[in-house]
């Protein structure tokens, strides 16, 4: 009898030939399954969730200011960390939602990068830890026992707004020597930074014998309203104040405030670089870094409790001469010699 190849029992050989090539499948499998194996014995990369109440535009430098405090703690983005941002894009009714999906995630640790973020980020959760930069005390807002002992799941950085604020009525001042009304420009949707800014610019301008005119704006459109007021009622300068919405609209301001030939002072150096006539305020960049620094040391194994909050202590005081020259402003020479930085 003779065999053919589609036999289905084919003698010793062909026995033999079926066995080889089904131990070679089963060797590949194995194979196969041996770098599965290993990842799966991998620890999985911690999530940082980074809450924030506007848009990543305008806020580059200080994400990456971010960025470069976990890489100083040993941690790189997409390495052996991820980062899950969610931005409100100034619609803060949203921050509540957006918070409670970084909760469900169950991120190791929430950056939180403003006052009305933190304050939502405590409501949220009482477990995971949280990583603030507030623009007031926090002891105050109830997010810390104290700066020396925060306890509970937050700590951070901390930035006063009241001497700055001061500070930067004071310099405006400076440039406009005959000034007697200040125009304040506020967003009222965030609360808890206005009113502390209001406050204390009411006791400054008092002792400075300056009459403050309040406008507030929540969006584009209201600071275009607002801009359409300043032009008629025409006030010796303009103070913004210090709002996230407002640096994602720095061009916006910068440009209304060139346009209708009035100075103002800004509580950042971004929107001088892009047309503002001057800012003094907290080097946000280099406070940023410190709540990375502060992130990399949680996911190390460090507890919110055992971390002081740290005080911000760099300052930034820049001038635009070139829009002063626009505005036909001469910047007085005391100006000059304390700025950080001149742009011409």
């Amino acid at each position: 009898m003779r065999y053919t190849a589609t036999h289905p029992w084919l003698g010793p050989q062909m026995h033999f030939d079926r066995l080889k090539r089904r131990d070679f499948i089963t060797m590949l499998g194995g194979a196969a399954a041996w770098p599965l194996a290993a990842r799966a014995q991998q620890p999985a990369m911690p999530v940082v969730g980074y809450l924030h109440p506007d848009s990543p535009d305008g806020y580059y430098d200080r994400v990456r200011g971010f960025r470069a405090g976990l890489k100083q703690a040993g941690y790189v983005e997409g390495e052996n960390v991820a980062v899950d941002y969610r931005w409100a894009e100034s619609q803060l009714d949203k921050l509540p939602a957006l918070a409670a999906e970084l909760v469900r995630r169950r991120v190791a640790v929430i950056a939180a990068g403003s006052t009305i973020t933190a304050q939502v980020a405590k409501a949220a959760t009482t477990t995971i830890p949280v990583v603030f930069l507030v623009a007031e005390d926090p002891v105050r807002l109830g997010l810390v026992s104290s700066l020396a002992r925060p306890a509970g799941n937050m700590t951070g950085i901390n930035f006063f707004v009241a001497e700055v604020s001061a500070k930067r009525l004071e310099l405006l001042r400076i440039l406009r020597p005959a000034a007697a009304r200040v125009a304040v420009l506020v967003n009222p949707a965030n609360a808890p930074t206005t009113g502390t800014t209001l406050r204390d610019l009411e006791t400054a301008a008092r002792a400075m014998g300056l009459a403050l005119a309040i406008f507030n704006a929540s969006s584009s459109r209201e600071i275009d309203e607002a801009y359409a007021a300043l032009a008629r009622e025409r006030p010796d300068a303009v103070f913004i104040s210090l709002d996230p919405m407002f640096v994602g609209r720095r061009v916006q301001l910068a440009h209304l405030a060139t346009r209708h030939g009035l100075p103002a002072i800004y509580p950042g150096r971004e929107f001088v670089e892009v047309g503002g006539l001057m800012s003094y305020g907290t080097s946000l960049a280099d406070a940023f870094h410190q709540v990375g620094l502060f992130t990399g040391r949680i996911l190390k194994g460090a507890k919110p409790a055992d971390l002081p909050v740290v005080q911000a202590n760099k300052f930034e005081f820049v001038i635009n001469r070139q829009t002063a020259r626009t505005l036909g402003i001469e910047v007085p020479p005391d100006l000059l010699s304390i700025a950080d930085e001149v742009i011409e």
